[in-house]
């Protein structure tokens, strides 16, 4: 991370006084300063975005996210090591059924009995995927989805393949107690308005929509995961207080993405993941605009409108995506209409 070795080093010296941590970058949109179609203007757009979802996430105005950061630095020091070292002690582990799951999935010969018989081997999968594919999210019209061969049926293997996603990572993102419960359920909407953005614009495009729906949930599970950490963190140090909303906000602005792709490490997604991840993470000027880029742009944005925030205007949404208008509205559509049932 660009800067982080000058602070950390600050921490062990007795001659300098320790700096307060930099500010978070702005790293859930990541424009590229510089490209024809970008201005210091969308940047600050973009940045105000996603202080919003922070303040919206963490149940916190703005001022609560400066503020309290005495104990920031050596906090992210031991996060920012668990992450090199890749020991996150709260980093979920690969679902049993995953490979199976996927390899099935991306085959073009499978079939929906075979698909069927993969869900039907693991019975807790099997409930979290009826759930899904019954929520307003997924079920198409008012027919109720009775059986894992009904949801294949009605949805298609297409659809299916996000059902699946979203019944894989459900239950990670589930909150553990009282305290997570309000930031596990918000991180969950968002994630899956995310997700459903990039993979329309994926469709749209021509690309994968069942990798690009599963690495839109990946931000969110990565956020429930770094929260669940720095806890731990605080347990280890003795520290008698929760962990502050600007402790967690400088996490999750700074670790979420290594997170996500530690995640794809420890579950052996295919490479396409990974390069849709780090295209995410690190736009070039001719690939700034990729279906996750945007859809999380797109997803936050109604996320946060449909929750009565602070977000932004519809004209200045349209002018960050590379959409043309009739495919934004297509887009916001079923966004509004996923939200509002």
């Amino acid at each position: 991370m660009p800067g982080i070795l000058s602070w950390i080093s600050g921490l062990f010296s007795d001659t300098r006084p320790e700096p307060r941590p930099r500010s978070p970058e702005p790293r859930l949109f990541n424009p590229v300063i510089g490209d024809t179609s970008t201005t210091e203007q969308d940047a600050l757009l973009v940045q105000n975005l996603e202080g919003h979802l922070f303040c919206w996430l963490l149940d916190s105005p703005p001022s609560a996210l400066n503020t309290g950061t005495d104990e920031i630095n050596p906090v992210l020091k031991q996060l920012e090591q668990r992450l090199h070292d890749q020991s996150i002690e709260e980093l979920p582990r690969r679902p049993l059924t995953l490979p199976m799951l996927m390899q099935a999935l991306s085959d073009e010969t499978s079939d929906r009995h075979q698909v069927t018989g993969i869900i039907l081997s693991d019975p807790a999968l099997t409930d979290q995927l009826l759930q899904i594919a019954n929520s307003p999210y997924f079920r198409p019209g008012d027919q109720t989805i009775e059986s894992v061969d009904h949801a294949v049926f009605v949805l298609g293997l297409d659809g299916i393949r996000s059902v699946i996603s979203a019944a894989v990572l459900r239950p990670m993102m589930a909150a553990r107690n009282s305290r997570e419960a309000l930031f596990a359920q918000r991180v969950w909407r968002w994630g899956l308005t995310c997700a459903r953005a990039a993979e329309l614009i994926a469709k749209i495009q021509g690309q994968d929509t069942s990798a690009h729906f599963m690495v839109g949930l990946l931000p969110a599970l990565s956020y429930i995961t770094l929260r669940r950490e720095i806890h731990r963190i605080y347990l280890a140090n003795g520290y008698r207080q929760e962990p502050g909303p600007a402790v967690i906000r400088y996490a999750l602005a700074r670790y979420h993405w290594a997170t996500t792709q530690l995640l794809a490490n420890e579950w052996n997604l295919p490479p396409k993941y990974h390069a849709y991840l780090l295209a995410a993470e690190r736009p070039a000027p001719e690939q700034q605009h990729t279906p996750l880029n945007d859809g999380m742009i797109m997803g936050t944005r109604e996320a946060l409108r449909h929750a009565h925030q602070r977000n932004m205007a519809e004209e200045k949404l349209l002018s960050l995506v590379r959409l043309n208008e009739e495919q934004f509205a297509f887009v916001r559509k079923a966004l509004l209409r996923m939200l509002e049932d």
